[in-house]
């Protein structure tokens, strides 16, 4: 969907949602039954599938609020794909216009997104978002909202768990265990030690939440050996395997992937450029 057009996704929105959705990303912000039920209905729109042939340009997403101001900062870097040779950087800052509310962050920060990413020249592929996607208490998160909205593959890489329960992955780089749905998933039948996805193994359970309510709704990855895991979920148009392979050749001796780790440097730097 082009960035100035609301056309893609309004057209799925009775009028009322429809004025909502405009007004959040062009004039006022919502208020928080309205976020709630336009958050409904994105969640709706999430697909779980690839929607890629290949990806040449991954681009790497970070966002914080400016200390001292009332407004967010945005990085976005691009880079290629595999080489993650950085093509490209951008920057916004917007004033923040929705309150800060668990569950509803993305109506608080996605808007910081869509006005950097309307300067991104290179046109990526997929978006790396540090977030969540649908491991989410209502299947949309930061990655999964902003992937809807902008029509384009993502995939959220979060450093902490928002939502769902795992075991704890084995301590060797590139071992995996699903993050189950609290509400639909039961940890009793994986094994002990949490071992079902090490060196490139999936676990291949259902991962077709929100749509078919699975219970798997990301990976919890151990993206280097003596690190904390880092939590992986689909944001749109991706599957949880491709995901978590991206997620990992993404990844350069570091625990955060490449992407969202010099974004995150990004980010901190421009927050402290006075305009």
């Amino acid at each position: 969907m082009p960035l100035d057009s609301k056309e893609s996704l309004l057209k799925y929105m009775d009028s009322t949602e429809k004025e909502s959705v405009t007004n959040l990303y062009y004039e006022i912000p919502p208020s928080r039954e309205e976020a709630e039920a336009i958050q409904k209905e994105l969640q709706k729109r999430v697909i779980t599938q690839n929607g890629f042939k290949e990806i040449k340009r991954v681009a790497g997403i970070d966002l914080a609020p400016i200390q001292g101001e009332e407004r967010l900062v945005c990085g976005i870097i691009v880079f290629s794909f595999p080489e993650l040779e950085e093509l490209e950087r951008v920057s916004a800052r917007v004033d923040e216009q929705f309150p800060y509310i668990p569950g509803l962050l993305a109506f608080r920060e996605g808007p910081a997104i869509i006005e950097a990413f309307k300067k991104v020249k290179y046109k990526p592929d997929l978006i790396m978002v540090d977030g969540q996607g649908i491991a989410h208490p209502r299947g949309l998160g930061i990655a999964s909202h902003v992937g809807v909205i902008l029509d384009i593959p993502s995939i959220g890489v979060a450093k902490k768990r928002l939502y769902g329960k795992y075991n704890e992955p084995p301590d060797s780089e590139g071992s995996w265990t699903p993050l189950i749905n609290p509400n639909r998933g039961s940890l009793k039948s994986l094994p002990p030690d949490g071992n079902v996805g090490s060196g490139g193994g999936f676990y291949r359970a259902p991962y077709s939440y929100p749509r078919s309510q699975g219970n798997t709704i990301g990976a919890v990855v151990r993206t280097k050996k003596g690190t904390k895991p880092v939590f992986v979920s689909i944001g749109h148009k991706i599957d949880l395997r491709t995901a978590v392979r991206i997620t990992r050749e993404c990844t350069k001796g570091y625990r955060i992937p490449e992407p969202t780790r010099k974004a995150d440097i990004f980010v901190a730097q421009q927050k402290t450029v006075k305009y």
